[in-house]
């Protein structure tokens, strides 16, 4: 969607030898890829088609005697199986291939280890970029930001990463560093960047939240904005939101590509003596549904990904089982109300554990199970992340605290919203109290020991749930899961629920 004021003049920061150059650039954008280098089942996205529309966009600049940028705002790490099993080599090293300029590290790219981050960042052969990730020595994990020159013009890029990382990532890898406020970073960096460039943009994983309203998330590119002066753009990502036209704070434009490369954004913009105009902002879909052009994949895109297809798909297209019915969790409803997926899967991990109870966060959960045949391929799908599902021993004091604290810290919306098994109770919203709370049909005994099944990654604190004193036992929650359909062959989603055992009063 074209922006209708074409004409809007923002702020640019200065350097004493400021450049007298005109300039013409296009900044090509996309964030929270999280492993879709391959097309989906209805062709749509992945970085075939992807390079053949960035490779049309560089022609056509470059021929009016313009210049390209290209940049990612994060989380290209977590979410389809071909990538995870590989570390998601061919994401990165397909990325490499279009040309990156430059990516700010997400959150889910603390999924893994440093040593995987680091052969990530050797695939990509791009800088990655972050301003407010330190290791423990005070030095940062990488650089705050890369410069670029284009006619005499210097361009700024600097990087931004979520502080709630500890939280939404595998906290066992993020505990090795510290991740500072990107608020107080940025008014920290940004005025002796200013002073240096001509042009500033900054690349986040932090979020776009509305007039500031983060909620029990950390501030986003819109408190950025507003606490600052002198970027004159933000490429963002985190809340995996189309943002059709750009959302001005503070002279300064910020806009979000959705998720997974379903859209390519494009911003035109031209410099001269001193000042930015904005010529032209879209969102240009790539092979979506709706999608009027089709794009064809880039041949030479395809030969470099396809042996990472294959290398997996063994594995991915074992039959494990089947569902009669369709098991919910789009992203949207899972967040915010009891899904038969939730229920499901907690069951399982109840089960499995041979708990009293099992609470999962939403967030957990990153697809739905369609009816028909089940492969490992859909189980990885649903859950992407092969965490480990542990044991907490809790007395029923204890549970009925550390239930209430969930329900107050975990609103509709977010991932930390619960999915739960073997629990019943009414919360009063207004007394920030539970009412009333069973367990498996029975009345919580405050002074018995329940045994509850959880993932490591909230049993440890993350999605700001109360950290838990746990027990493990080795199971990784997507094999779980695999291991029931193999023994009950055919599983009803419609026996699941929703059993509305959560009354918000």
């Amino acid at each position: 969607m074209r922006l209708l004021v074409l004409l809007f003049f923002f702020s640019c920061s200065h350097y004493q030898q400021q450049s007298t150059n005109k300039l013409k650039l296009t900044i090509l954008h996309t964030n929270d890829h999280h492993g879709r280098f391959w097309s989906n089942k209805k062709g749509e996205y992945g970085l075939a088609a992807r390079s053949t529309l960035i490779k049309k966009i560089r022609k056509e600049v470059t021929d009016k005697g313009g210049h390209v940028l290209l940049l990612d705002a994060g989380d290209v790490n977590t979410g389809v199986p071909e990538s995870d099993l590989l570390h998601a080599e061919p994401d990165f090293k397909g990325m490499k291939a279009l040309g990156y300029d430059a990516m700010a590290l997400g959150n889910h790219e603390f999924d893994n280890p440093y040593d995987v981050l680091s052969q990530q960042q050797k695939w990509a052969d791009f800088p990655f970029i972050s301003a407010n990730v330190y290791r423990q020595n005070g030095k940062r994990l990488f650089p705050s930001h890369v410069t670029k020159i284009f006619d005499h013009v210097k361009v700024t890029i600097l990087g931004l990463t979520t502080e709630d990382t500890p939280f939404k990532s595998n906290s066992k890898n993020s505990k090795h560093f510290v991740f500072k406020s990107v608020v107080e970073e940025a008014k920290d960096i940004v005025p002796d960047l200013k002073k240096k460039s001509d042009i500033l943009i900054a690349v986040t994983h932090a979020g776009h939240y509305p007039n500031q309203n983060h909620g029990p998330n950390a501030p986003g590119d819109v408190s950025i904005a507003r606490a600052t002066k002198g970027i004159d753009l933000i490429v963002g990502g985190h809340t995996q939101i189309p943002l059709f036209q750009p959302d001005v704070q503070n002279g300064t434009l910020i806009v979000q590509a959705y998720e997974w490369g379903k859209y390519l954004g494009r911003l035109d913009l031209e410099y001269e003596k001193g000042k930015v105009k904005l010529l032209d902002y879209k969102l240009i879909p790539v092979n979506l549904k709706n999608s009027t052009t089709k794009i064809a994949e880039d041949s030479e895109i395809i030969k470099l990904l396809l042996p990472y297809k294959k290398k997996g798909a063994l594995f991915l297209k074992q039959k494990i089982g089947k569902v009669n019915g369709h098991f919910v969790g789009r992203r949207d409803l899972v967040r915010s109300q009891e899904t038969n997926l939730g229920n499901f899967v907690a069951k399982v991990f109840k089960e499995k554990l041979k708990a009293d109870l099992s609470i999962i966060n939403s967030g957990g959960i990153r697809d739905s199970l369609s009816s028909g045949t089940v492969t490992m391929e859909d189980l990885l799908k649903v859950l992407p992340f092969g965490g480990e599902i542990v044991l907490a021993r809790i007395s029923g004091k204890e549970l009925k605290e550390y239930l209430t604290k969930v329900l107050l810290s975990s609103p509709s919306g977010t991932g930390a919203f619960p999915q739960m098994s073997g629990v019943e109770m009414t919360f009063n919203e207004s007394q920030k109290r539970i009412n009333q709370i069973k367990i498996n049909g029975k009345k919580l005994q405050e002074k018995k020991i329940y045994k509850m099944a959880l993932p490591e990654f909230i049993a440890l604190g993350g999605d700001k749930y109360p950290p838990l004193k746990y027990t493990k036992y080795g199971f990784i929650d997507a094999q779980i899961l695999a291991d029931y359909f193999k023994h009950h062959s055919t599983i009803n989603a419609y026996s699941f629920g929703p059993f509305h055992y959560l009354n918000l009063k």
